[in-house]
């Protein structure tokens, strides 16, 4: 690399690390903990590139770029920040930044993002006022450092002021509707009405015309697009080609992430599917970014806190177990239980074994239920006794929901995994043994998360 880059961090080892290695990478460097030096060396002429934090001791980050902009249009601006929620992204796309990364961010990454915006010439832009809601702390955080999440922003952050259709795919529980909500909010719509339209306001005639009335160029959002009949959905794609002198974002919602089954099958109009899919958003299911449970875990301990409960905190054992739990019920299903060990924990620190009894059987790492005991017990006598030890556990109360899916997960992932163990890994010779396709097996082995290092071994 061929420049000079300005960093500004308050943090003086971030500062340390960045200066070597772009030192190395042959970049010249000035490195400061104040957003006033930043500024002035900014004012200077000095800088090809700036890497700056959001929280500085003098000032905010994202709050000097309409600032830089100003007095050097075109300079790249990247942005890095330890707070990960979808708002920083926001505000770092409507301040014009060239790039956003989360701490702690990944070095090589943003050492190959420095390089291109020093071997670019950008297009002097001149940036809106930044101007968004705050983050409504009784909703679901979008909140995440992994990259799936930051990826998901950064997108979210592209199509938020266009006027494209979206459809918002993920599993139940992931917070599609709030990232519809979040991207309203933060648009250039905000002050427009938002609308839900669920299928009962579609049924009848007049149903799409008393929507468009009541939404006035806002924001429409169709909740589980294939719940709609086959005639609301006519419906709706006669709304969306007719919309009127006033026509209103639309965006819909679906937890059936494979919706090619669904226009296979009929339960989805092709016309209406091109007409909603301008872009597509997937909203990744809490297994799929674990690293993230452990911050979301602290934010509803936070949050329940605030609303009465005791201040509590997550022991180490039992972070870890939340980590390596399936989470069929997502993000959603955290909040319920992190929000119920709050109340229900005997002392300021939750337990491994607190965790374990709202979460039930498979976290428990009770032994495998598959009969033959030192009783010669059935698999159905072993199955009813585990069963009940676990309705026991939770006393009084019933166990969380989804109990179904659990215990079909914890049956399901050590089969896969003996019978993968059993055939040498040949996957066709244990798709046999069990009965399944091959591509059933594969996309369970996927669902299921069996490790990828085992997978490997047993392959």
């Amino acid at each position: 690399m061929d420049g000079t880059v300005l960093v500004a961090d308050d943090d003086r080892t971030i500062r340390t690390v960045l200066t070597q290695a772009l030192t190395r990478a042959g970049c010249k460097v000035h490195a400061t903990s104040s957003l006033t030096t930043l500024m002035r060396w900014v004012g200077e002429g000095k800088g090809d590139v700036v890497i700056s934090d959001v929280m500085m001791p003098d000032g905010n980050g994202l709050e000097m770029l309409p600032k830089i902009a100003q007095d050097r249009p075109g300079l790249p601006v990247i942005v890095i920040s330890a707070q990960n929620t979808i708002m920083t992204a926001i505000k770092a796309a409507e301040a014009e930044a060239y790039d956003y990364l989360p701490k702690p961010f990944d070095l090589p990454e943003l050492m190959k993002r420095t390089a291109k915006a020093l071997t670019e010439k950008r297009t002097a832009q001149v940036p809106g006022q930044i101007d968004v809601p705050e983050e409504r702390p009784d909703e679901l955080p979008l909140v995440g450092r992994t990259e799936v999440m930051q990826t998901l922003y950064r997108l979210i952050a592209r199509v938020m002021n266009t006027d494209m259709p979206l459809l918002i795919t993920g599993e139940n529980g992931t917070g599609k509707s709030l990232i519809a909500r979040a991207i309203h909010d933060f648009s250039d719509r905000r002050t427009l009405p938002f609308v839900v339209a669920e299928a009962s306001d579609l049924i009848e005639l007049e149903g799409p015309s008393r929507l468009l009335g009541q939404v006035k160029g806002g924001t429409l959002l169709i909740d589980e697009l294939v719940d709609l009949t086959d005639e609301a959905q006519a419906r709706l794609v006669r709304m969306m080609d007719s919309p009127g002198d006033h026509a209103p974002r639309f965006i819909a919602t679906s937890s059936q992430q494979d919706l090619a089954e669904q226009l296979e099958a009929g339960a989805l109009r092709q016309d209406l599917y091109y007409r909603i899919c301008g872009t597509e958003l997937s909203v990744p299911a809490l297994r799929e970014r674990v690293e993230d449970i452990a911050l979301l875990s602290e934010h509803f301990l936070l949050r329940a806190e605030t609303e009465g409960a005791a201040r509590r905190i997550l022991s180490d054992d039992a972070r870890d177990l939340l980590r390596h739990y399936a989470w069929p019920g997502n993000v959603r299903q955290l909040e319920n239980t992190v929000k119920r060990l709050s109340l229900t924990a005997r002392s300021d620190i939750i337990s491994k074994a607190e965790v374990a009894a709202a979460l039930g059987p498979q976290s428990t790492g009770v032994e495998p239920v598959m009969g033959g005991g030192a009783n010669n017990e059935k698999l159905s006598e072993s199955v009813a006794r585990h069963l009940q030890r676990y309705f026991d556990l939770h006393g009084d109360m019933l166990p969380p929901p989804g109990l179904y899916a659990r215990l079909l997960r914890e049956v399901e992932t050590p089969l896969i995994e003996i019978a993968l163990a059993a055939t040498g890994g040949n996957q066709a010779k244990c798709a046999d043994l069990l009965g399944i396709n091959r591509n059933t097996l594969r996309k369970k082995i996927t669902d299921l998360d069996i490790e990828v290092t085992r997978r490997r071994k047993l392959m």
